[in-house]
């Protein structure tokens, strides 16, 4: 697996094509960010964790935070599963994996795995979360809830 950049440390830039167009993090300074890794598009868990995320907008929108989906699936994957589940988190394809690699979300076994990383207004990881299976993932309330104790309140800077 690839190194994974920890709490503290500079997210790695990257700009990916997605379901919204363009997405590239530096133009995100100044603005919470976080990333789901997810390792498929329009699969069973990844439906569940997407569909729950669409029903759950409003604990995203009261984070203050940019929210994307990553995985390795074409462009126009992401935008069939987008459609198909009427999701509203952008999705970005990461067809070679690079990004995925660049944060530790990945293996050469398993290829992107799910994993939540929390980006700051200034560009550093405030926060991950990696799973080590991939049958489970965060609820929209539970990155909430863990950035709560991390000191990020809604809505504004820790």
């Amino acid at each position: 697996m690839a190194r994974r950049p920890a709490a503290g440390e500079a997210a790695p830039d990257f700009t990916l094509d997605g379901t919204d167009g363009p997405f590239n993090l530096s133009d995100h300074r100044g603005q919470r960010v976080v990333l789901l890794f997810y390792p498929g598009d329009d699969t069973p868990v990844c439906t569940r964790q997407f569909c729950s995320y669409r029903d759950d907008t409003d604990t995203f929108a009261q984070l203050g935070a940019v929210v994307v989906g990553i995985s390795a699936k074409d462009l126009d994957s992401k935008r069939r599963f987008r459609d198909k589940h009427q999701l509203t988190v952008p999705l970005l394809a990461d067809p070679d994996q690079t990004v995925a690699k660049a944060y530790g979300a990945w293996s050469r076994l398993a290829g992107t795995r799910r994993a939540v990383i929390v980006i700051d207004e200034h560009g550093t990881v405030r926060h991950r979360h990696d799973h080590t299976l991939g049958l489970d993932f965060q609820t929209a309330e539970e990155i909430a809830a863990e950035l709560g104790r991390i000191g990020w309140v809604a809505g504004g800077a820790a």
